[in-house]
């Protein structure tokens, strides 16, 4: 099963950035080597990384809750089409109940078999919306979740570097 999820570049709304930093203690070393960043820079840089940071996280989460929800829609369209389909079975099989009693043989037996091959449809149309459904379940950002965590941990590791 592959990703629906469009990738999320950090540097997509910000065009006067730094280049973004590998992790989060690379984030906290100097900028260069040769002048040392104050602490008022490290401060401002640290914020706007964060800011930065919370920002792709939340349009991460959001892409991934559309994405799931848009899954669940798809289900939801297949078990009203197998009810759909279902009413059609059952309108068949009343009809074939009436011929039946009204003729003996062929014309029932011909609407019997149409009624059989409608419910069969509904089954299958039923089993597809059910997966679909479960596919999409539950509509949480999973990943983005983890992601967050991870940068959490990442970060309280550098903290007490």
């Amino acid at each position: 099963m592959t990703n629906d999820i469009p990738s999320v570049q950090p540097t997509d709304h910000l065009e006067d950035r730094p280049e973004p930093v590998s992790d989060a203690s690379a984030a906290l070393a100097s900028p260069t080597p040769s002048k040392p960043a104050s602490t008022p820079e490290l401060v401002s840089q640290l914020s706007h990384e964060v800011t930065r940071l919370v920002r792709d996280e939340l349009r991460l989460a959001q892409l991934e809750v559309s994405g799931k929800a848009k899954k669940a829609g798809v289900g939801v369209g297949m078990f009203g089409a197998a009810g759909l389909i279902a009413l059609f079975g059952l309108g068949t099989l009343i009809a074939t109940a009436v011929l039946a009693l009204a003729l003996a043989v062929d014309a029932w037996l011909a609407a019997l078999i149409v009624a059989v091959v409608l419910f069969a449809v509904a089954g299958i149309a039923a089993l597809v919306g059910r997966n679909s459904v479960r596919a999409a379940a539950p509509p949480v950002p999973t990943e983005a979740m983890a992601s967050t965590q991870r940068d959490v941990e990442t970060a309280k590791e550098a903290a007490h570097r």
